[in-house]
């Protein structure tokens, strides 16, 4: 079972992999560790001395390494779905979850992580939820086209993992 979840930054993808991978019996990653390990750079870092589009093009030849591998959960970057054809190549190689939070829940969870986020680290907490809604609208497109689309946090865990069962 290969399982790729995507949504926006905040969405739990990598609490969300470690828990369904744990219950599954399957490995966890973390897509911006991983590159963050390549690299040797944090992705704050990666982004300010290489550019978005250096770190675009490494994030999609580091989730293409997936291709490869066997029964695994891995929570990719918001962005990941958006570039390189990510999405429609995570779909033709797994099982695609998009984890939709609603925006309020988005916002409580970043307030406290902006410094290590290159995208929301200068914003104040009042435009928080409307980079959030603006930048959810520009990947909705992409996010839409998962196999499932889910609240996590409004499902229970069980309910989730009957869900990826089925689908495998």
């Amino acid at each position: 079972m290969k399982i790729f979840l995507i949504g926006m930054m905040g969405s739990g993808k990598s609490y969300c992999a470690k828990k369904i991978a744990k219950k599954l019996k399957l490995r966890a990653y973390d897509l911006d560790n991983l590159i963050e390990m390549t690299e040797d750079l944090t992705i704050s870092e990666i982004f300010e001395e290489e550019g978005e589009a250096y770190f675009r093009k490494l994030e999609a030849t580091i989730l293409r390494w997936f291709g490869e591998k066997k029964d695994f959960v891995l929570a990719t970057g918001g962005g990941t779905p958006c570039f390189h054809n990510n999405i429609e190549w995570m779909n033709e190689n797994g099982i695609t979850v998009w984890l939709n939070e609603p925006i309020d829940v988005l916002v409580e969870r970043l307030k406290p992580e902006k410094a290590h986020r290159p995208l929301i680290s200068e914003l104040s907490d009042d435009n928080l939820g409307v980079f959030l809604a603006k930048k959810l609208t520009e990947r909705a497109p992409f996010y839409s086209q998962a196999k499932h689309a889910v609240a996590y946090s409004a499902m229970k865990e069980k309910d989730f993992i009957k869900l990826l069962e089925e689908k495998a």
